[in-house]
C-alpha cells in the first residue's frame, strides 16, 4: 500500500461535499482513513475542518485529531466543539494524546475542557498535565494492563480480559504488589501456557527495563531502541507504576528530534513551524543571519589585510574562494557526525578524543587528495610549481582545521552546557572562511613575492 499523498481530486471531492448535508459528507469520508483526513486537513481552511469534526462520530473524529501535526492546532478544534461533543472525543482518546492536545490551551481553557469530563478521565490527564512535555511522564499513557503478583493463573487471565475491554492494544503485563509497586512484567504467552495453579509471581521477569517520570524523551527512545522494546514502563522514585510509554509515541519523538536537530544546524529556530507563515520564517531566522554577516565581515577582513597581494597576483583570489568553500563543505560533514553522536550518546573523554583524531585524519587525507588536484590544475592552467604549492598546503591545511572544528566545536559547547546544534555551525563557518582565506593568502604572500 502507498502513502497518501494530497491531490486536487480528493480536495475537490470533499469541498464539494462539504457544500452538502452531513450524510453527503459522510459518505464521502468513508473512502478515508483517519490519517488521510488528517493529511487533508492542511488544505482546508479552520471553517471546514471543524464542520468534519462535528459531523464524524467521536470514535473517528478522536482518531483524526490525534492524527493531526501540532501546527495545524487540533487543540483549537476541540475547544471550539460543543461541550458533550468535546467530551466524547477525548473519551475516546487515548490519555497520552488526550493531554499533548489539551496542554497546548491556555491554563483556563484546559480547565473548562476538564470541568465537562467524568472525574476518572479529568483526574488522569490533570496528573499528565504537570509532567514537563518532553519527559518520559510527559510521554506516558496512564492506562496500564496490571495485575497482582499473588494472583493464581485463572484470576490474572480474567483480570487481563476485564482490564483490556478499556485498553484496545496492549504489548506487556505489569506485576504489582498491593501497593502498586512494580514488580516484575509478564507475557500473554506465558500465562496462557502455564498451568492453573501456577501463580503470577513464578510467572514474571525481574530483569526488566523501567524509566523515572522526569527522564527526558531521548534517552527513552534510546532504551528502547537499544533493547528493541515495544513499550517501556514509567516509575516513580519508590517504583510505584504510573504508566508506559509504547514504540509508536517513541517514531513520535524520533521525528521531532531530527527534525529539530536539523533546524538548529541550519541556524533556523525550533519555534518556527514547518508551515508556518513569512513573518514568523523572518522572525526566526534573522537574528542567525545577522550573526552570520557579522562572521562575513571578520572573514572580509581578512582580505583587506592582503589586498596588495590580490593586485600583484589576482589570480589568488579565484582559488582562495574554492578553498574556503570545500573547509566549509568539509567542517559540516564532521559536524553533522558529531552532533548525532553526541545526540544518540554522552561521549566519554576517550570516546570524544577518537571521535577528534578521526576527524583529524579525514580532513588530513581529504585535504592532500583534493590538494593534489587543485595543485595538478594550477599547473595545467598557471604553469606555476609554487602557486600549486601554495594551494595544495591551503587546501590540506583548511580541511584539517575543518575536521578539527567540526568534531571540536560541538563537543566543547556540550561541554559548557550549550546546544552543540544551535551554535556550533556559526563558529566552524567563521573558522573555515577566515582559514580558507587566511592560508593561501598568507602562504602566498611568503613564497610567491
Amino acid at each position: 500500500m502507498q502513502s497518501f499523498e494530497i491531490n486536487k481530486a480528493d480536495l475537490l471531492k470533499i469541498r464539494t461535499a462539504l457544500d452538502g448535508d452531513d450524510a453527503e459528507i459522510l459518505k464521502v469520508l468513508e473512502e478515508y482513513h483517519a490519517s488521510e483526513i488528517a493529511i487533508l486537513f492542511e488544505r482546508l481552511n479552520p471553517d471546514q475542518r471543524q464542520k468534519i469534526i462535528n459531523v464524524l462520530p467521536a470514535d473517528v473524529a478522536s482518531e483524526i485529531i490525534s492524527e493531526m501535526d501540532e501546527e495545524d492546532h487540533p487543540e483549537q478544534i476541540l475547544f471550539n466543539l460543543h461541550p458533550e461533543k468535546r467530551s466524547e472525543i477525548i473519551e475516546e482518546l487515548d490519555y497520552d494524546d488526550a493531554t499533548d492536545i489539551i496542554s497546548q490551551l491556555e491554563v483556563h481553557e484546559q480547565q473548562e475542557v476538564l470541568e465537562d469530563l467524568d472525574q476518572e478521565d479529568a483526574t488522569n490527564i490533570r496528573t499528565l498535565l504537570t509532567y514537563e512535555e518532553d519527559t518520559a511522564g510527559g510521554l506516558m499513557n496512564s492506562d496500564v494492563i496490571k495485575i497482582n503478583v499473588s494472583l493464581n493463573k485463572k484470576d490474572a487471565l480474567d483480570e487481563v480480559i476485564r482490564l483490556s475491554e478499556e485498553i484496545e492494544e496492549f504489548y506487556t503485563i505489569y506485576a504489582v504488589d498491593d501497593y502498586d509497586t512494580l514488580q516484575g512484567i509478564v507475557s500473554l504467552k506465558d500465562i496462557i501456557k502455564a498451568r492453573p495453579e501456577t501463580m503470577v509471581a513464578d510467572l514474571m521477569k525481574t530483569d526488566y527495563v523501567f524509566v523515572r517520570a522526569d527522564v527526558d524523551q531521548e534517552e527513552v527512545a534510546k532504551l528502547i531502541s537499544q533493547y528493541n522494546l515495544t513499550s517501556i514502563p514509567v516509575v516513580n522514585d519508590y517504583l510505584k507504576l504510573l504508566g508506559r510509554i509504547t514504540v509508536d509515541d517513541i517514531i513520535d519523538v524520533l521525528e521531532a528530534e531530527s527534525t529539530e536537530d536539523i533546524l538548529k544546524i541550519s541556524g533556523v529556530s525550533e519555534d518556527e513551524e514547518l508551515s508556518g507563515n513569512w513573518k514568523d520564517a523572518v522572525k526566526s531566522r534573522l537574528p542567525w543571519l545577522v550573526i552570520n554577516l557579522g562572521t562575513a565581515f571578520l572573514a572580509a577582513s581578512v582580505i583587506r589585510h592582503f589586498a596588495g597581494l590580490e593586485a600583484k597576483l589576482p589570480i589568488i583570489a579565484a582559488y582562495m574562494t574554492i578553498i574556503a568553500g570545500m573547509g566549509g563543505n568539509a567542517a559540516t560533514q564532521a559536524l553533522a557526525v558529531t552532533v548525532r553522536r553526541i545526540s544518540l550518546n554522552d561521549l566519554t573523554d576517550a570516546q570524544a578524543y577518537r571521535t577528534v583524531l578521526k576527524e583529524f585524519t579525514v580532513g588530513l587525507i581529504n585535504g592532500a587528495a583534493n590538494g593534489i588536484i587543485v595543485l595538478v590544475v594550477a599547473l595545467w592552467y598557471d604553469a606555476n610549481p609554487l602557486l600549486g604549492l601554495v594551494l595544495f598546503l591551503a587546501m590540506t591545511g583548511n580541511l584539517i582545521v575543518a575536521g578539527l572544528t567540526g568534531a571540536t566545536i560541538p563537543l566543547v559547547l556540550k561541554r559548557v552546557g550549550i546546544d552543540p546544534a544551535v551554535a556550533s555551525s556559526i563558529i566552524i563557518t567563521t573558522f573555515t572562511d577566515c582559514i580558507g582565506f587566511l592560508l593561501p593568502l598568507w602562504l602566498a604572500s611568503s613564497l610567491l613575492l
